[in-house]
């Protein structure tokens, strides 16, 4: 298979994380919520227009910016 980003994710699609390409704050902030290479994370669902992305990691749900998930690419499932 080939990586992609988060944000081209379907709704209901799995895959792993394989890099994270922010600024090393960004980086940190996305670590404490669970974003790490190796985890698997689903696509709860996508907001209409140019809206944020509901994700789940594990059992934590969470909303996260379209334009921060295309620097985080993903292996789907």
């Amino acid at each position: 298979m080939h990586t992609t980003n988060l944000s081209a994710l379907e709704p209901g699609q799995t895959a792993t994380i394989t890099s994270i390409h922010v600024e090393e704050e960004l980086h940190h902030r996305l670590a404490a919520m669970g974003f790490r290479v190796g985890k698997q994370i689903q696509m709860v669902r996508r907001a209409h227009f140019a809206g944020p992305l509901h994700i789940r990691i594990g059992t934590t749900e969470l909303m996260i910016r379209r334009k921060e998930a295309r620097n985080i690419d993903v292996l789907p499932a």
